[in-house]
């Protein structure tokens, strides 16, 4: 195909090579209309080839995927709904120190939430699509022979836009596969829909209740209250939306593409036979091993990924204590984000980050031990600057944070470590070379 391109020559009909081998590459489906899809698009990102990449490919091949067989929103079901959010607003009153939000929840279909989603879906993809790009005609460069550079060059913004337009095309499947799975606008711990806005998605409530022995009505409540909570803690915590989205694009910037697993790939590639290069797609063998500095973004991201799982699943528990099926429908929440569905599973691959809380029960526990020892409104306070917010070492020793909120809830001052105290000690102007004042106490002797 790329010797196709770069001679001009690119038959409508794909004569020289089979689409469908590279829709199986790409993971997109091979169905004729979705190839015939996939060149329309390939075809116009030739012809318009420009430095972005067209994100209105994915949102349109997500809703496309996400309508299938989607039901609208029935009165009766908003009935039933605006009656579970009323009552979570009410239960979630009585345990969290944060106001509610203003802007009314709402009840979205698949197809609705695609089109919220899609924005902040897009802006964490184009670090890692910009990537591929940028190795792809890099590699292309270094392999081709001097006379053809020429060539490769006057070819670059196209090959870009090719590269772009099959990315976007991904992301818009995996979008859409999420919309078949996702319950509400908080359900993968990011916040995906607008500020202050909270949804629920009926058609996949239902589908999650078929699994439990407990009352819809119940469900629903309970969803109800998960989702107000996460939303009303990104509307207190007002840093925390653009810190985490900030943290996710520059773990995402640092993701590059292997170039000589690349070359290897191309160099056996066989076309009757695409399975390995999709293998490859697939698996994430094409990203190499994370650099030192993506692990310590890794363990940040998870590490607040965590806390705000483990707050939501704390105050949900408090809040729904009186719902008689709380526990079993906590119990499924909890297996159904540790280990994630097949749509979130292809976003790892695709962008390189599990957005899957790693030590969610770690975090729940720190934050159940707060609220026992200092309450609710000094739990709650945590959430006001990310310098004071839980870290890991909090989670692996939440004893010493619960002694620090006691400590600080009895009017007892903190004791300082050395760099607190030297710290201190440069506000007050106490540096090295500070003239020595004849009114200052007298050093003390050497231990």
């Amino acid at each position: 195909m790329l010797r196709d391109i770069l001679s001009g020559n690119f038959p409508a009909d794909g004569a020289s090579f089979d689409p469908a081998q590279l829709a199986g590459a790409a993971g997109l489906p091979n169905d004729p209309a979705s190839i015939a899809a996939l060149m329309n698009q390939l075809r116009g990102a030739m012809s318009n080839a420009g430095d972005g990449i067209n994100w209105d490919l994915a949102l349109r091949r997500a809703e496309e995927k996400a309508a299938a067989g989607q039901e609208q929103v029935t009165p009766e079901q908003r009935a039933q709904f605006d009656q579970a959010f009323n009552i979570a607003a009410l239960w979630l009153d009585e345990v969290i120190a944060i106001s509610e939000i203003t802007v009314v929840p709402s009840l979205i279909t698949r197809r609705q939430w695609v089109t919220q989603s899609m924005p902040v879906w897009t802006q964490l993809a184009e670090p890692v699509a910009t990537s591929i790009a940028d190795t792809l005609t890099g590699a292309l460069g270094e392999q081709l022979p001097e006379e053809m550079r020429g060539m490769l060059a006057q070819a670059m913004p196209m090959m870009r836009s090719l590269s772009g337009t099959l990315f976007a095309m991904q992301l818009g499947e995996v979008v859409g596969e999420l919309a078949t799975e996702v319950i509400s606008g908080g359900d993968i711990g990011i916040p995906l829909l607008p500020e202050q806005h909270s949804a629920l998605l009926p058609q996949n409530v239902t589908a999650f209740g078929e699994d439990l022995d407990v009352g819809i009505d119940q469900v629903q409540i309970y969803l109800a209250v998960r989702e107000l909570a996460h939303a009303r803690l990104f509307r207190h915590a007002r840093w925390l939306r653009l810190h985490l989205i900030s943290a996710i694009r520059s773990f995402a910037q640092g993701i590059s593409v292997d170039a000589g697993r690349l070359e290897e790939l191309a160099s056996g590639f066989d076309p009757s036979n695409p399975e390995e290069l999709r293998q490859a797609m697939v698996d994430g063998s094409l990203i190499p091993p994370k650099s030192e500095a993506q692990q310590a973004a890794l363990a940040q991201l998870e590490t607040m990924l965590a806390l705000i799982e483990g707050w939501v699943n704390v105050v949900t528990a408090e809040a729904t204590s009186r719902l008689p099926g709380s526990v079993a429908i906590a119990e499924m929440v909890r297996r159904r984000r540790a280990a994630g569905g097949p749509a979130e599973s292809a976003f790892a691959t695709l962008v390189g980050l599990e957005l899957r809380p790693r030590r969610q029960r770690e975090a729940a526990a720190m934050w159940q031990a707060v609220t026992d020892a200092v309450g609710n409104d000094a739990r709650d306070a945590l959430w006001a600057h990310p310098d004071i917010l839980p870290t890991s070492a909090d989670l692996d020793d939440p004893a010493s944070l619960v002694a620090r909120l006691v400590a600080k809830a009895s009017g007892v001052e903190p004791e300082l470590d050395e760099v607190d105290q030297a710290l201190e000690a440069l506000l007050r102007g106490d540096g090295p070379d500070r003239p020595l004042d004849p009114n200052d106490p007298p050093a003390a002797p050497p231990a």
